[in-house]
């Protein structure tokens, strides 16, 4: 068998220099490699830390607003002068930065 220096299948020496360009890439893939992996890791940890808090609890009424007798606030959300509670019977209060009911509409709940 003729052994020619040329071939391409042969590895390369261990004193064989790296072509430079050939070491930055591998710099560069090793460097990208190790920024997912920890990308990754951090996504994993906010997420466990986002379940663990609960992530279910509603941001406080103020004083002002007093919710109809019986009525239980599912969702809350807040406009510039403006509140809107979202009840369990389905009901949209909206209320002014000052506690009065300015609206309120029969939401259709899902059978």
């Amino acid at each position: 068998m003729d052994t020619d220096s040329s071939d391409t299948d042969t590895p390369l020496d261990d004193d064989h220099p790296d072509i430079p360009h050939l070491r930055f890439l591998r710099a560069l893939v090793t460097v990208l490699a190790g920024v997912m992996i920890v990308g990754l890791l951090v996504l994993i940890l906010l997420i466990v830390i986002r379940f663990r808090e609960g992530g279910t609890t509603l941001p406080a009424l103020p004083d002002a607003i007093t919710l109809p007798e019986g009525a239980i606030a599912q969702a809350i959300t807040a406009g510039p002068g403006w509140y809107m509670v979202v009840t369990d019977d389905g009901r949209a209060l909206v209320y002014t930065a000052d506690g009065e009911l300015t609206g309120t509409t029969q939401l259709p709940l899902p059978e």
